[in-house]
């Protein structure tokens, strides 16, 4: 494997009390935090993430804190109850993930806060007044920094296939956040040399359509776009990708685990742990509107060895080298 660190900004999601401090602060009371997923409870790389920000802050679950976990095993149309189950219940935070959750939690209250960890340009989906200063009850993470990452996806396609010039984009058309990239996705193509493909997946029975489509338009390679339906479907996905002998790249290292040939894209796991800090101020006292939503500062690269092999593709020295992880 090979592995690079980015360097961590200081910013505001730094912990730097020590856990004591934290502990004492908050001895005598049991926080309550609802946790809204749409995902199922079995992906829980991001609940253990999530509970290991809050350990390194001195809160221990069952101790002085609680967790309400709420998951949606990806039907979208229970997050609306299910966001509401947690207002009733009181709880003192509500932690969300993407921009449907989110939507979902600020239709339930407009006064328990709520920290975002996944969110897709927030302030241009209506989810906050701007980064700096977000206003209302939600703030938290943005998922990446937009149009630059969305390009470098397509530029390590290119590296990886430097005779690329015809590439699907697989997209949930459902998904809000995923239409108004799929827009600037199709605006930055051109710029280097790509014709793009759109091809709309709503779900397991949209696969083999949406390849037969990439297929027939000579597609030479595809992009997924981060979306929690899509993500379950994964390895239906790559086994598809690899049926018919097209590269994958998508947002996130457990898309490459499942097949995809690349990764790129902010450390999920990071975010949601970053998460907890936002969670540790709002406790002591600080006001979402008064918190200003942090983007990434760390971002990986994931390489699928074994795909590029069953694909005879040759990945460059050059771009292993830049991998934070090569799957063998």
């Amino acid at each position: 494997m090979l592995r690079r660190e980015f360097i961590m900004l200081c910013g505001g999601t730094v912990a730097a009390r020590p856990l004591a401090a934290h502990a004492q602060q908050s001895a005598g009371r049991v926080y309550r935090i609802g946790y809204l997923s749409i995902i199922s409870g079995e992906h829980s790389y991001s609940v253990k993430a999530f509970e290991d920000g809050l350990r390194r802050l001195g809160y221990r679950v069952g101790e002085n804190v609680a967790i309400e976990y709420r998951f949606a095993n990806g039907e979208v149309e229970r997050l609306p109850a299910l966001a509401s189950d947690l207002v009733g219940l009181g709880v003192d935070i509500i932690v969300t993930g993407i921009n449907l959750i989110t939507v979902a939690a600020m239709k339930a209250t407009t006064t328990i806060p709520i920290v975002m960890t996944t969110s897709v340009d927030p302030v241009g989906a209506g989810l906050v007044a701007s980064l700096a200063r977000p206003g209302g009850n939600v703030t938290g993470l943005a998922v990446d920094a937009g149009g630059e990452i969305l390009s470098k996806r397509f530029e390590l396609l290119k590296d990886t296939l430097p005779n690329l010039s015809r590439v699907g984009i697989l997209f949930n058309p459902d998904n809000a956040s995923s239409r108004s990239r799929l827009t600037s996705m199709m605006k930055i193509a051109p710029t280097l040399g790509l014709l793009t493909i759109p091809i709309e997946a709503r779900g397991l029975d949209a696969f083999e359509q949406g390849f037969a489509i990439m297929v027939r338009e000579r597609a030479q390679a595809f992009v997924m776009q981060g979306d929690s339906v899509l993500f379950n479907h994964r390895s239906q996905i790559a086994e598809l990708a690899l049926r018919n002998r097209l590269p994958a790249a998508s947002v996130q290292r457990e898309l490459a685990e499942a097949g995809f040939l690349l990764t790129y894209g902010s450390d999920i796991r990071d975010l949601y742990r970053q998460s907890a800090v936002f969670v540790d101020k709002i406790f002591k006292g600080a006001k979402p509107a008064d918190l200003p939503v942090e983007q990434p500062t760390k971002y990986e690269l994931v390489i699928n060895l074994k795909t590029a092999k069953a694909l005879d593709i040759i990945v460059p020295p050059t771009l292993l080298a830049r991998a934070d992880e090569v799957i063998e």
